[in-house]
């Protein structure tokens, strides 16, 4: 039971006046002579006795009249929270892509948001957070404005971010697991998400009608030479086979091919294009057929014709050559006394292939090279001159050469984490043919270990983090054994696709991009990414001849964008909704329905429902005051009919 007027209490403390007045016997009784006193003194004893009794009972009734009308001055209630008091509530609505779904009544997203609207209650205030936005201490019509008009984001919320939030903002500590709405449909959620928080909060799960999708999850090009490429389509079946799908393949706006494909019950099959163009190429490969999601039947992609140019200084190395020999390398190989110094900044990755000695003015240009961001890879001669490459180590900040040792050893380790394996291998590799090197040098200083020799020590590092590569050994056939292994290939190919990181051929929506854009911009000059619908300014670093651009959360909207220097068209690009958000996978909450923290809700209405049921408010005051008047006529019945 609680107070509105707890003050009002206080006024029980005067009942102690009456019991005083009764303990010290103020009211005495009048003594009557009689002229035969012994004859009424059995009569006298038990009017005494009676009339004792008569007045406690008078001084309880009144006890209770007072007390009662104290408590209904003092406006008791049940109720879990205060009545004059704004209750916060938080709640969580996923606006991401697989809410873009028809459920039983709908739209997913739609009706989750209708029905909030119809059901939530005045006078309380309320915070909501989407995959986009947070609405902070809204009324319910500024609820009810932002839930008409919330749309679907590409941009997906991690629960780990949303219990955060909440623990952030509720700051009023409360025993009710009622306060923290979460309406998701928990797509390729896990259950130990859920039970490793310790906020309360009620759950509600919206589920979609169809369990069938098709999707198309990404896509590669092939066999880019001459007058035509092959545009290679993996597309993915969620459910039952499919027959008959039709797909196309347009150029912008125009169609380059159709055909019409089947495939199996939880399949991914791989659809061909034959294109015969040159130059660039703005693709698009779209589905027709209706299932789970819409949004998956469209791939965007941009092929742009543009080179990584890897330049070799030293000795030949045929490894070299073969690696870099198609597209999208343009490999050049050069003697240290035929170097092009003009064209050293045009190059993304140079390979310094057993020199002896680094001559004073490349190193300078290579400086220069390195800190326009561009990668070289360092294979040092088995005769080099230390004070001359520690000198140029030294320029860069870097750590130093140590005498080179001769000791053949084995190449065991491989940092299966390092960036330069990613997507390399689909399982660790533990019983392979391990190269060797007969002669090494060691160098010191912060480096990230690639490749080790079986003593641990460093065969291939990243140095500092940065774009520079060293080999301890040469790595020709008298030395070394490893330019025939297959560890070189993905190794060296990977110097040169990190090296430039050109436009892909798509990006996903939500996630970090990087990409370089070839252009000099003068002072106070901005790239801008732009489509029919949007324009932006994305986050980038200038260098003398290109500069670094990064996306994350923004765009919003699959398609194809454009880079501007002052409206003039530098670049286009292409952007994809994350691939996850095509799952058919949710969270069974069934495993979850004995968890303390949680409470499953079958709906938002049964939601809000037990809000107002658990929030409604029973006024006791009426039944206080029907008791004193209970109480006073219950003493004027005693005065008047308890005789004595």
């Amino acid at each position: 039971m609680q107070f509105k007027n707890p003050e009002v209490l206080y006024f029980l403390a005067l009942l102690i006046i009456p019991i005083l007045v009764y303990l010290f016997q103020l009211q005495k009784f009048i003594k009557v002579p009689f002229t035969n006193v012994a004859f009424l003194q059995t009569i006298q004893q038990q009017t005494r006795k009676s009339s004792r009794l008569k007045k406690w009972l008078i001084l309880g009734i009144r006890l209770l009249l007072f007390t009662s009308i104290v408590f209904a001055f003092s406006r008791p209630y049940l109720s879990a929270d205060n009545p004059d008091e704004k209750q916060p509530y938080f709640i969580y609505l996923d606006t991401s892509l697989s809410t873009d779904t028809r459920g039983e009544k709908g739209n997913l997203l739609k009706i989750a948001a209708q029905e909030i609207v119809e059901n939530i209650t005045l006078n309380n205030r309320y915070s909501l957070l989407t995959n986009t936005n947070f609405y902070k201490d809204l009324n319910t019509t500024e609820l009810k404005k932002i839930l008409l008009s919330v749309e679907n984001s590409p941009l997906k919320l991690d629960l780990k971010t949303v219990f955060l939030k909440i623990k952030q903002e509720n700051k009023i500590k409360t025993k009710t697991l009622h306060r923290n709405i979460l309406i998701s449909d928990f797509q390729s959620s896990s259950e130990n998400k859920f039970t490793n928080v310790t906020t309360d909060f009620t759950a509600i799960q919206l589920v979609g009608t169809k369990k069938d999708n098709i999707s198309i999850d990404s896509v590669y090009i092939s066999n880019k030479n001459g007058d035509h490429f092959t545009v290679h389509g993996l597309i993915k079946n969620q459910g039952s086979k499919k027959e008959n799908v039709p797909i196309a393949l347009f150029n912008g706006n125009e169609l380059r091919g159709k055909q019409s494909f089947q495939i199996e019950k939880n399949t991914t099959k791989e659809i061909e294009f034959i294109v015969y163009q040159t130059g660039d190429f703005l693709g698009k490969l779209e589905i027709t057929f209706s299932d789970t999601f819409l949004f998956d039947n469209s791939y965007f992609f941009s092929l742009n014709t543009k080179n990584i140019n890897v330049l070799s200084i030293g000795k030949t190395a045929s490894f070299l050559s073969k690696i870099y020999t198609e597209a999208p390398f343009k490999y050049q190989h050069r003697s240290p006394n035929k170097v092009d110094y003009n064209t050293l900044q045009k190059q993304q990755l140079i390979v310094l292939n057993e020199l002896e000695i680094i001559p004073e003015i490349l190193a300078k240009d290579l400086k220069k090279f390195y800190q326009n961001g561009g990668s070289l890879v360092l294979i040092p001669s088995e005769k080099l001159v230390l004070q001359s490459y520690n000198a140029f180590l030294k320029s860069l900040n870097f750590g130093k050469i140590e005498t080179p040792t001769k000791d053949t050893l084995k190449i065991t380790a491989i940092n299966y984490t390092h960036p330069i394996f990613k997507n390399v291998f689909t399982k660790r590799i533990t019983n392979f043919q391990y190269p060797i090197a007969r002669s090494y040098s060691p160098i010191s200083g912060s480096q990230s270990k690639i490749l080790s020799f079986e003593n641990n020590t460093a065969f291939i590092s990243q140095m500092d983090n940065s774009k520079v590569y060293y080999v301890a050994s040469a790595l020709n056939t008298n030395n070394s054994n490893f330019a025939s292994a297959p560890l070189i290939v993905p190794i060296f190919y990977n110097f040169g696709t990190l090296s430039a990181q050109y436009p892909k051929l798509a990006y996903c929506i939500g996630k970090e991009n990087m990409f370089e854009i070839e252009t000099v911009l003068n002072k106070d000059e901005i790239l801008t990414i732009t489509n029919t619908q949007n324009s932006f300014i994305p986050s980038q670093r200038t260098f003398q001849k290109k500069v670094m651009i990064t996306t994350k959360e923004q765009p919003q909207k699959a398609g194809f964008y454009t880079v501007l220097n002052e409206g003039i068209k530098i670049q286009d690009l292409a952007y994809n909704n994350p691939p996850e958000e095509s799952l058919l996978k949710f969270l069974d909450f069934n495993k979850l329905r004995n968890a303390k923290n949680i409470t499953i809700a079958a709906s938002i209405k049964d939601v809000f429902d037990k809000i107002d049921k658990n929030n409604e408010v029973h006024w006791l005051w009426k039944w206080f005051l029907i008791l004193a008047i209970v109480s006073l006529f219950l003493e004027i019945l005693i005065l008047k009919f308890y005789t004595l």
